[in-house]
């Protein structure tokens, strides 16, 4: 499994070139539902002391309105995008009154799907375009789905690095064809090796049984925990598994990853292309939007997958679009719940832990997915979400059934390897240190974070509401009672008026109506963008 992942790891060594790897950049996105001081989900409007959740560049709204979303910029320091974060929440907590961010990825406090209100963005056709998506996605999927919250880890192979690992893989590709070709190689791993990460970074074992309210028909595929609560007794990140982001429609859609323009081909294939469920819904019924189209996806966002490559968009530019023009920059693994013991969401370690295995995956082989593997992929996903921690769960390597533990430590292997690598250059060991914290999830299941949240509901014998609300009060406490630095306060607050008033002027410079802007959208090309 390790001989050319050795081979690149040691020319790399040889060639004085580790240092490099130290310089990708890092960013997180971190999703919260706002809840009222008593656990329900609130239904006041995104506070506008935050600003507008469409112009700001670091504090938004995900698919409800109140799903809080706080970005940081990128960074080349992990400990500087974390204090970015943390500041972040500490102003949204300034702004927000009572009320409170849940600290788990799976909701509480919402009755069924007609609880969750969806996210508003102003009146701006693009304003329009957001809302209405939202409305389709809660056609689609139900609305209590889209509430559940994670962490989106973000990261871009250093620049410096592309030009000495192309030169030592002896490749003629022009540099930006080298670089796509690299990243779609780093996310076939990626999603290959995905279920470790559902096992680590799984926080969300169990769940209160009020989410189900609007999906009773799955009410028993799950056990009674406490009351009010439902779990699966070895689940590691039912946010992961078929009640989380998962789409039947979906399953059926056939994505190639073993090269970018396929990829893109694809999914906008799929942006064109009817299904009967969502010709059913309608699109546009008694002169309202219950959803942009009528195809497998409304727009490539909505394609629900571990990884995404991603390039940075311009104004109303398509995602695909963008990719196809200017290539890939970076990647956001989006598979990971929130730590209900970290009040960012987020640990050092754990990044550390994420940065390291994706250089891992990139310099790993990569051969280009089989036809049967996209769905080995996925139900190895599931298996882990569900039932990760029983001691007898096997999953499928192309083909052949494996041990979790037999194969998560030859991944191990290799990954410490590196982690000794970039400790050479930090004269610390904070990544073998990171590597060997999740090792020893690997090594005694009853350490993980999802292991640790049933045995802390069986002790008290809580429900999931309850505990979820307790910890949520825990962090909230600890931010609203650090001093406030003014000048980040100060900031902060100019970044909300800033955007406000940005979102005020796209409002004023409408100049088409919205059916003709998303005629323009969705036919626009890369010689004819929607700009």
């Amino acid at each position: 499994m390790q001989s050319l992942f050795s081979e690149r790891l040691a020319t790399i060594v040889n060639n004085g070139h580790e240092g490099h790897l130290l310089k990708g950049l890092k960013g997180i996105e971190k999703e919260s539902l706002r809840l009222t001081a008593d656990g329900v989900i609130s239904h006041q409007p995104h506070p506008q002391a935050l600003g507008s959740a469409l112009t700001h560049p670091h504090i938004t709204t995900d698919y409800s309105e109140a799903l809080v979303e706080m970005v940081t910029p990128a960074f080349e320091s992990t400990p500087e995008a974390l204090s970015f974060l943390h500041d972040t929440h500490q102003f949204v907590y300034q702004n927000i009154g009572d009320e409170l961010l849940l600290a788990t990825s799976m909701p509480c406090g919402i009755k069924g799907d007609d609880d969750v209100p969806i996210a508003n963005y102003g009146i701006s056709n693009i304003g329009k375009m957001k809302h209405v998506y939202r409305i389709g996605l809660g056609h689609r999927y139900g609305r209590s789905m889209q509430a559940i919250s994670g962490v989106h880890f973000n990261y871009s192979i250093p620049e410096s690095f592309w030009p000495l690992f192309q030169h030592s893989e002896r490749n003629t590709l022009p540099l930006n064809e080298f670089i796509n070709t690299s990243y779609m190689g780093l996310i076939r791993n990626i999603r290959r090796y995905s279920w470790l990460l559902t096992y680590l970074f799984g926080a969300s074992p169990a769940f209160c049984q009020s989410f189900l309210n609007s999906r009773q028909h799955l009410l028993p595929e799950f056990d009674q925990l406490n009351p009010n609560t439902l779990y699966k007794p070895h689940a590691t990140s039912l946010r992961m598994s078929k009640i989380g982001y998962q789409s039947d429609v979906q399953t059926s859609l056939k994505v190639c990853f073993n090269n970018l323009d396929d990829y893109i081909d694809d999914l906008l294939k799929a942006t064109h292309t009817s299904v009967p469920e969502y010709t059913a819904i309608g699109i546009k019924v008694d002169g309202r939007y219950r959803q942009l189209n009528d195809s497998i996806l409304q727009i490539e966002n909505e394609y629900y997958s571990p990884v995404r490559p991603k390039q940075p968009i311009r104004s109303c530019e398509k995602p695909s679009l963008a990719l196809r023009s200017r290539g890939i920059r970076y990647l956001e693994l989006r598979m990971l719940d929130l730590n209900l013991s970290e009040p960012l969401g987020i640990s050092e370690q754990q990044c550390r832990f994420l940065e390291s295995f994706v250089l891992f995956c990139l310099l790993q082989p990569s051969p280009p997915h089989t036809e049967s593997e996209p769905d080995e992929i996925r139900n190895n996903i599931l298996a882990i979400a569900d039932d990760g921690r029983n001691p007898d769960l096997v999953l499928q390597r192309n083909g052949v059934q494996t041990s979790v533990r037999k194969w998560a430590k030859q991944i191990f292997d290799a990954v410490t390897n590196l982690c000794q690598v970039l400790d050479s250059q930090t004269q610390h060991s904070i990544y073998s240190d990171a590597a060997k914290h999740h090792l020893e999830m690997i090594e005694n299941p009853e350490t993980t974070l999802s292991a640790q949240i049933i045995r802390q509901l069986q002790s008290t014998n809580q429900s999931f509401g309850s505990y979820a609300l307790q910890v949520s009060h825990t962090h909230k406490d600890y931010f609203t009672k650090l001093s406030v630095d003014k000048s980040k306060h100060d900031w902060f607050k100019q970044l909300s008026i800033d955007s406000l008033y940005q979102q005020q002027q796209k409002e004023q410079n409408n100049t088409l109506t919205f059916d003709e802007f998303l005629h323009k959208y969705f036919n626009q090309t890369t010689d004819n963008p929607c700009v």
